[in-house]
Formats: structure tokens, C-alpha cells, sequence
């Protein structure tokens, strides 16, 4: 029997712990529902669907350790003991996952059908919030274990472009845990980069403890989405900040600007957020001009933009994060994310999956039916959501 493939509860995002932190604060009584989003339309063979499904019944094993909660207590300081007494005692229940497969030809060659595969994520949010980033990592593991695996010459090349971005000085952290070839290369990759000096933490909460370096992250586009089906597109960004404000007191002051485009963010990005949040974060949409918005938005504050920093986070490379590093170099700080470029780059080898896990519905307290949710990202035809629901909530914020 092989070893499973999240062997820790801690295998996932930083940021999906800082919100659920947020999520028993101040909506414990939310459910939500999660819809994988198959945007390459991938075909999937029943083996790997089967393999799948035994993959995230493993998962209810996972607890944090000992050593994990005493590391999460002093690294964390903003993870309160009543959250980390919660996360001991959490245990992943399968049932909440429905795995859905859709036969639709035959291959011969593989002797097994391919077809759709579908998922859904039904529960309280505080718990359901937990699965998505180990289901798209099992996803991806799984679906390329045919294909070519990396080398010692792969990890190098990820280390060798870390050092590249450090050697310009970028500060680097890696994000690559969603669509990461196999888990064993993003920890060779991690090892490597913790020794160099642009390189400023992963996203991966395990990796972070295991190789001494930070967790990276504050918060996702659900936690904005989420404030849009309950008070309103309209409010929902400001009410998203606000909320964050009372739960991290200024801690974790990242903002995501783009989960109903980023124009509409900057106008309720007022004065008071503008100097309490450390920076924003570019998720979509053209780096260049976020970042020339972004200066011209403090400036119009009167706010020195080199006292905050942007972190560009979308589909980056080496290049492309040393060309927006010289033209922010002067103006503001800046660090990169990078992702798939780093974890999931093998020479020869498949073309990463482009797959996403997204929160399709909701159900605050005190409401009897699910409310629909959506994004708008600052990239055309990247929006999630009902496509009514989209255009309603573009014709409310009259984009």
C-alpha cells in the first residue's frame, strides 16, 4: 500500500487557517458549499477518480501533532488558543466531499474509461474551509503520477530560479501547495530554498515548520465572497476589511483587491485601511497597470507608497517578477509569490493542470436557502459564480 499523499494537517495554505480563525470569530454558524472547477477540462480516468476518493478518506486520520501545535503557538502569535485548541481536536469527515465521476469514451490503450470528474464540499464553513488546498494537491498528484516525475536536475532548476530573483533582489515566497506535481518534490524544492536569502516563507504550513522558514498568507477571495452574499456587493469589501480589522488588530495586513475587480476595492479603501493594512495583493489582471494604480492611490491619500508593499501573486516566472521589480523599485515595495512555475516545472514533462476549487454557495446565520457567491476577477473570462448572479452583482457595482 502506498503512502498516502497528505500525511499532515498542516499540509495546505497559511491563509486557509487565518480565515477559518475568522470564520468561528465571526460567522460560526455559516455553512458553505465548495465546486471543484475543471477550467482545462481535464479528462480523468475511473482508477484516478477511485484513487482520488481513497486519498481524501485518508485524510480523516490527520491531526495536529504536538510539535505542530507548539511551533503553530509560538510562530502564530495571532492564532488564539481557543483556535488552536479547536484545530487539535478537528478531524476531517469525509462525508462532507462528494466525488462525482462521468464517464464519457473509452481509451483502449489505458483500459478504463475517461471522463468528468466533479466535486462538492457541503458543511459549516469553519470545517469545510479546510479541504479545498489538499483536494486540488491530491488532484494534481494523482493525475500526473503517469507522467514524467522530476529529477535532482528539476530541483535544481526551481532552486536556481529562487536564486536568480534573490541575486536581484526579490523576496520570494512559494505558493505552489494547489497544483504541485507530488508532494515529496515541492519538499525537496522548499529544503533548497530555505537556504537562500530572497527566499521569505511558503504558503505550506507543513513545509514551514518542517524546514524552519514563515508561513505566508492572509486571506482568499472567499472570505470577500462570502461578505458579498451577505450584506451585499456593494459593502462587501469594506465589511470583509472591517471584519478582518476586528478579528487580526492590524496583524496579517495583506489586502486581496480583486474578488470584485479592483477599481471597485481602491474606492472603499479609505484613508483608515489604506494606512492600517501593510499593502495589497495582485491576484489578476495586468501587474503593471495594479501597480501604477496602487501608487497613484496612496499618493491620492497622501500616503508615501514606499511605506507599503504589493505582493503579485499571478501567474508568475522568474522574468516577469524581475521586470515588475524594476519598474516598482523606485515607486514601492514589492515581493512575488510564485507558484506552479516553481513546483509543478518539469523539463519534458505535463502541462500543469489548471483546476480550481471555489465556494459556490452560502448560508449565513439566519438564512433558510443557499445564496449563490461570486467573483469577478480583473482577467476577462476568469469570473466564477452563476453567470446571473455575475451580472448582477456587475450591473449593482456598474461595471
Amino acid at each position: 500500500m502506498s503512502k498516502p499523499i497528505i500525511t499532515s494537517i498542516l499540509d495546505s495554505d497559511q491563509y486557509k487557517f487565518t480565515m477559518a480563525q475568522a470564520v468561528g470569530i465571526m460567522f460560526p454558524h455559516a455553512h458553505t458549499k465548495y465546486k471543484f472547477i475543471n477550467r482545462g477540462r481535464h479528462k480523468f480516468t475511473r482508477q484516478q477518480v477511485n484513487q482520488i476518493q481513497i486519498e481524501i478518506d485518508n485524510m480523516r486520520e490527520l491531526q495536529l501533532i504536538n510539535e505542530e501545535y507548539w511551533w503553530l503557538k509560538k510562530t502564530c502569535p495571532y492564532l488564539n488558543p481557543v483556535y488552536l485548541d479547536f484545530l487539535s481536536s478537528y478531524r476531517f469527515n469525509p462525508s462532507e466531499v462528494k466525488v462525482t465521476y462521468k464517464p464519457t469514451e473509452r481509451e483502449d490503450y489505458l483500459q478504463d474509461f475517461i471522463g468528468n470528474l466533479e466535486i462538492e464540499i457541503t458543511g459549516p464553513w469553519y470545517r469545510a474551509i479546510y479541504w479545498e488546498v489538499p483536494i486540488m494537491a491530491i488532484i494534481s498528484e494523482v493525475y500526473n503520477r503517469n507522467s514524467k516525475q522530476p529529477t535532482e536536475d528539476d530541483v535544481y532548476n526551481a532552486h536556481d530560479k529562487i536564486c536568480i530573483l534573490s541575486n536581484h533582489n526579490c523576496k520570494i515566497a512559494d505558493l505552489g501547495t494547489r497544483r504541485r506535481l507530488n508532494q515529496q518534490h515541492h519538499d525537496n524544492i522548499i529544503e533548497r530554498a530555505s537556504e537562500v536569502p530572497g527566499f521569505v516563507g511558503t504558503s505550506n504550513v507543513h513545509l514551514a515548520h518542517k524546514w524552519d522558514t514563515k508561513p505566508i498568507g492572509t486571506q482568499a477571495h472567499e472570505w470577500f465572497m462570502f461578505h458579498g452574499a451577505k450584506y451585499g456587493y456593494r459593502e462587501a469589501n469594506k465589511l470583509a476589511l472591517k471584519n478582518w480589522v476586528k478579528v487580526y488588530h492590524g496583524n496579517l495586513g495583506i489586502a486581496l483587491t480583486d474578488t470584485f475587480g479592483t477599481d471597485n476595492f481602491f474606492k472603499v479603501f479609505g484613508s483608515k485601511y489604506s494606512k492600517l493594512f501593510d499593502g495589497v495583493r495582485h491576484d489578476s489582471g495586468n501587474p503593471f497597470e495594479f501597480a501604477l494604480k496602487t501608487i497613484h492611490h496612496y499618493e491620492r491619500l497622501g500616503i508615501d507608497p514606499q511605506s507599503k508593499t504589493i505582493i503579485f501573486s499571478d501567474g508568475l516566472n522568474p522574468e516577469k517578477a524581475i521586470e515588475l521589480k524594476e519598474y516598482c523599485d523606485t515607486s514601492i515595495k514589492c515581493s512575488f509569490g510564485i507558484g506552479t512555475n516553481l513546483t509543478n516545472d518539469i523539463e519534458n514533462g505535463a502541462k500543469p493542470l489548471n483546476i480550481v476549487i471555489k465556494m459556490s454557495h452560502c448560508k449565513p446565520y439566519g438564512e433558510e436557502d443557499w445564496l449563490p457567491v461570486v467573483k469577478l476577477s480583473d482577467d476577462e473570462g476568469k469570473n466564477t459564480g452563476d453567470p446571473k448572479e455575475v451580472n448582477l452583482c456587475k450591473q449593482l457595482l456598474r461595471i
